[in-house]
């Protein structure tokens, strides 16, 4: 375990990095958003384009935060669940 923290605490393991989006039903849901995505900035004007552009990075931004909300989280359940079972 101790080398699993140590791997951690040098960037070793990157949980972020790691999505586990190779479900066949990711892999078709990501198709439709980039399908959707290239059709839908095909029809934009370039001020819309601007806009959505800047719709993206604010998405990005809150899926980041989401995502390292959700790391947290889950981390301390999982801390929790072992202090259970040890106890």
């Amino acid at each position: 375990m101790n080398n699993t923290i140590k791997e951690l605490w040098h960037g070793n393991i990157m949980p972020q990095s790691d999505r586990r989006n190779s479900t066949p039903e990711m892999k078709e849901l990501l198709g439709y958003i980039s399908r959707h995505h290239e059709d839908l900035l095909k029809t934009m004007t370039e001020e819309q384009k601007e806009i959505f552009e800047k719709f993206e990075d604010c998405w990005s931004e809150y899926a980041s935060l989401s995502d390292a909300d959700l790391f947290e989280y889950a981390f301390k359940l999982g801390m929790n669940l072992a202090i259970e079972v040890i106890s």
